[in-house]
């Protein structure tokens, strides 16, 4: 089980394939029409609410692609907050499987939703075409700046001691991402996961905004959407989940390993496209998201958001998660919370 749970996935860059623009055919629920595609506005959709990792995803690609002139088409993002993402996807393979223009960021959750007990999800990564990965990124535990708490050992202890008392908030349902981030700690420190009092949110913006209302006492969630907060002086983060210590505004911020704890949560992003994708609109987001990734103003993105550049391509990210779906499976039997 320990090693299990200590695992980290490690990706490494693929180049993917030239864009072609050539486009043909019916011009029906979303596909590409006569015009090469795309010819009309595009969506890109975060499954959340405002403030969260995928919501500052899916601004950052808009932002990019619109900067690079990847496309000169308009792009939008739309907010879809519900049930950690679970509530878009019933929707996006049941009604818009066929619908080039509407694409949306996600991560873990969308294998965690499909594999977990509570709130089961029927629909999964195989209902999209998974179009590439982006960024990785970490678990982190935060508190707010008016905490008594000042490390995460201290606080595992008084946890410990009475799991009542604490209320961990996080920005996806029960047994999701920020679920497992917000306990995985504690289950490798000795308290059963099952006793934390874990409270959902949708999406992590309403997760951080519930610690800084005193309605949490604890937040779990992504440590890049964690950085504005922290240069405010809002929160303090006490651990990150990453094998090492991150950069920027969490450099002094312990990984759990340093603190004896031996696990790690590793956080990728992506975006997907629907199931019935044509292959003209695959062929142009391989080379847009190929465009957007290498240019100067997605790497300054990087930066500023303190994500980690973890590129694959379709056919790459394809294969990748149904190995993350194995390891989750793992690490959630582990948990008691397999379906």
């Amino acid at each position: 089980m320990k090693r299990m749970l200590t695992k980290t996935w490690k990706i490494a860059p693929v180049l993917v394939l030239a864009v072609s623009l050539a486009a043909c055919g019916s011009a029906k629920n979303g596909e590409s029409g006569g015009a090469s595609y795309p010819d009309k506005a595009l969506t890109i959709v975060a499954p959340s609410g405002a403030g969260g990792g995928w919501d500052m995803t899916a601004r950052t690609i808009v932002k990019v692609l619109t900067e690079t002139k990847a496309t000169d088409k308009p792009i939008t993002v739309e907010n879809k907050p519900g049930g950690g993402g679970a509530v878009f996807m019933a929707e996006y393979a049941t009604k818009d499987a066929k619908d080039n223009y509407k694409l949306f960021v996600n991560s873990p959750p969308i294998l965690i939703n499909h594999l977990k007990k509570e709130g089961n999800s029927p629909y999964g990564y195989g209902d999209t075409t998974p179009l590439a990965q982006l960024t990785k990124d970490y678990g982190a535990i935060a508190v707010s700046a008016d905490s008594k708490y000042n490390d995460l050992k201290t606080l595992l202890d008084d946890l410990k001691a009475d799991p009542t008392a604490f209320t961990v908030a996080g920005g996806s349902a029960p047994g999701s991402m920020d679920h497992l981030v917000s306990i995985l700690p504690a289950f490798k420190y000795g308290i059963d996961p099952k006793s934390v009092k874990y409270v959902s949110y949708d999406g992590g913006g309403e997760a951080i905004t519930a610690l800084l209302g005193g309605n949490a006492d604890v937040l779990g969630t992504d440590a890049s959407s964690l950085d504005q907060y922290v240069k405010a002086g809002k929160i303090k983060v006490l651990a990150v989940e990453s094998p090492e210590r991150l950069g920027g505004s969490l450099a002094e911020v312990p990984t759990l390993k340093e603190l004896g704890i031996d696990a790690e949560f590793l956080i990728w992003r992506g975006i997907f496209g629907p199931k019935e994708m044509s292959a003209d609109a695959k062929a142009f987001w391989d080379g847009a998201l190929t465009t957007m990734t290498e240019s100067e103003a997605w790497k300054s993105e990087l930066t500023a958001n303190n994500w980690q550049s973890d590129y694959k391509d379709s056919e790459a990210f394809k294969t990748f998660l149904a190995e993350q779906e194995g390891q989750l499976k793992e690490m959630l039997t582990a948990l008691g919370m397999q379906k």
